[in-house]
């Protein structure tokens, strides 16, 4: 199952995606799952990238509208921090 962690800006709008994925029958094809912050244990008000990183260990996509690249923890300096640290540890 693929779980959606829902950023908590957005709810209201991930409510109404996920009520036309269930009226057009595709919760029946894909076995998905919404996750809100606090249903992740994500205090509401947390940093970019401890959501991330949250999202990461739990094995949940992150939908958001107001992530950044601004600051030391913002999402997509966190992302590509991360990821550099992936890859080159990959290769080692």
């Amino acid at each position: 199952m693929i779980g959606i962690l829902v950023d908590h800006n957005i709810e209201g709008q991930a409510a109404l995606l996920w009520s036309a994925l269930l009226a057009e029958g595709w919760l029946d094809l894909i076995p998905l799952r919404l996750v809100r912050f606090a249903d992740a244990g994500i205090a509401h008000n947390s940093p970019d990238r401890v959501v991330w990183r949250a999202a990461q260990d739990q094995h949940l996509l992150l939908l958001t509208a107001n992530r950044n690249m601004q600051g030391e923890d913002s999402l997509e300096r966190t992302i590509r921090e991360d990821n550099r640290h992936i890859v080159s540890h990959h290769y080692d």
